[in-house]
């Protein structure tokens, strides 16, 4: 039997885990019967989209990202169009599009779904032509991941810092927006364009959304009261924000936005500056991937 061939694809300075026992947990754990693997280290911003594009050319049947939903997108940006399919061993802070396809945070489990290489297509989306594979977004949430990036500190922690530092003060920005045929003009805190469910650290922001559905889960909320976000917080925990009386939730395959201010987009946990219209869109059955 023909071993299939594994990439891993280790960013060094992703989320808060000690991935000095990876190497230690892939010996002992992948199945050598079926595969032979390499393992390569990132140097810097769009590595890993550089070794995907080198690798998904030749006979590579899977890349496999450690690391967060950034070293995810950077991956998945090699692969998107290409036979060879995307695995993720978590290993970052938020873990969102982990969390949504139910791939564990463990090492070892991580790797045993990689053993059994299930592979199905999923969609992606873009931004002005900026891929992304789980959720993107403007307003509050992109601006509290371009304040995260610069701290020293990753994980849940330094993230729910930031939002009480600067919820408080932070103003709703005016967006236009042409969606399915109408035109919304609203302040919003901020609007998600989702394609999993997940922001990361177990917060389903779009309890309804599908990876493969051909659609994105487009969320326009509200800035809530300081009073209201306890009950805000238990929504989100149940999965059921859906049903807070200042969000709307659309399906859409397209749409365009205008922003009046603030003009950081949040490209799966990684802020961007994209300009003042930006063109949302999904890419149907765009990427192949590992799941349990």
């Amino acid at each position: 039997m023909t071993k299939k061939r594994i990439i891993f694809i280790v960013n060094p300075i992703s989320g808060v885990s000690k991935k000095g026992q990876l190497v230690k947990q892939i010996t002992a754990t992948i199945d050598r019967v079926k595969f032979e693997y390499k393992i390569l280290y990132t140097e810097g911003p769009n590595h890993a989209t550089e070794i995907c594009k080198d690798y998904s050319a030749g006979q590579t049947d899977m890349i496999v990202a450690v690391g967060g939903d950034g070293s995810v997108n950077e991956v998945a940006k090699g692969l998107v169009g290409s036979k060879t399919a995307l695995g993720i061993i978590p290993a970052g802070s938020g873990n969102g599009l982990a969390h949504h396809l139910k791939i564990p945070v463990n090492y070892k489990k991580a790797i045993e779904i990689i053993n059994q290489h299930k592979v199905i297509k999923i969609d992606t989306g873009s931004i002005n032509n900026r891929l992304f594979v789980s959720i993107a977004g403007i307003g509050f949430d992109a601006f509290v991941a371009e304040k995260f990036s610069h701290g020293s500190r990753r994980g849940f922690l330094s993230y729910a810092r930031i939002v009480a530092e600067e919820y408080p003060a932070y103003k709703p920005k005016r967006y236009k927006i042409e969606i399915n045929g109408k035109f919304i003009d609203t302040r919003a805190l901020f609007i998600g364009f989702a394609n999993s469910d997940q922001f990361g650290y177990g917060t389903s922001i779009a309890p309804h959304a599908k990876i493969d559905d051909g659609l994105l889960d487009v969320i326009i909320m509200q800035k809530p009261s300081v009073i209201e976000i306890p009950f805000l917080a238990s929504l989100l925990y149940w999965r059921k924000i859906d049903l807070w009386k200042n969000i709307e939730i659309i399906k859409a395959a397209n749409l365009v936005v205008e922003m009046e201010k603030g003009k950081w987009v949040n490209i799966d946990g990684e802020p961007m500056l994209l300009g003042e219209k930006l063109h949302i869109k999904v890419d149907p059955q765009s990427l192949n991937i590992i799941v349990p």
